[in-house]
């Protein structure tokens, strides 16, 4: 869970995804940003609308990858490696090392006109959560991968919310501070690029860990930085 919630966080500071929150947010709410600072209100029901469109798809992506792990369960060892080395090769794409050509085109489903009212904020989030980037696929593609090595269709999904989450927090507070992002946002330009850097990183290390078998290393090791009474409920 704290490596998908890190993931969500990756994908939201992505250089194709974190330019164009300002826009996300003035699509949803129709206002600028000069009535969104006067409607924080109005503009964080929007958010949370959207927000809850693309959880609902990460979600039922999550229950997918699951459901088909649970039919190889026979096989989870070999599915844990062949994992392994998806996450691997998702890395060195973020890194820039390999650059496949069906992984640069841009697939995405677009909407001309937001459907009216809050619930049209879900449906452009379901929307923005059935897209398809350069930037936020091969992150969300290794989440995936990481939901179909787990025992449980539950814990699939759970993965998921956890990614979800990462990505969505931020968004939030972006619709209620929008005058701060965009202040924020100038000083952080110049680090865009290390962000696919570290996703890369640290989908490498992932990859690593189920090639040899030795990812229950690090659920064991963040298990102990889990205070007992959270450990309990989990």
């Amino acid at each position: 869970m704290v490596v998908a919630f890190a993931a969500g966080l990756l994908s939201f500071l992505s250089p194709c995804v974190l330019p164009l929150i300002p826009s996300y947010v003035g699509f949803l709410t129709g206002m600028t940003v000069e009535e969104v600072e006067r409607r924080r209100g109005t503009a964080l029901l929007h958010a949370v609308w959207f927000v809850a469109g693309f959880s609902l798809v990460f979600v039922l992506l999550g229950a997918g990858a699951s459901a088909v792990g649970n039919l190889l369960r026979d096989y989870q060892v070999w599915l844990g490696r062949a994992g392994g080395v998806l996450l691997i090769l998702f890395g060195l794409y973020l890194l820039g090392i390999l650059r496949p050509a069906f992984l640069m085109r841009e697939r995405r489903i677009e909407l001309a006109r937001k459907p009216i009212g809050y619930f049209g904020s879900g449906v452009v989030g379901f929307t923005f959560g059935a897209a398809w980037t350069p930037c936020i696929g091969p992150i969300l593609g290794g989440i995936l991968t990481l939901a179909a090595t787990q025992a449980g269709l539950g814990r699939g999904m759970v993965l998921l919310a956890a990614y979800a989450l990462g990505l969505a927090l931020p968004f939030l507070l972006t619709a209620v501070a929008l005058d701060r992002f965009l202040i924020w946002f100038q000083r952080f330009r110049p680090y865009m690029i290390w962000v696919d850097r570290v996703a890369g990183g640290m989908l490498i290390v992932l990859g690593i860990l189920l090639v040899t078998d030795s990812f229950t290393l690090l659920a064991g090791y963040l298990r102990g930085l889990t205070p007992a009474f959270l450990r309990d409920r989990l």
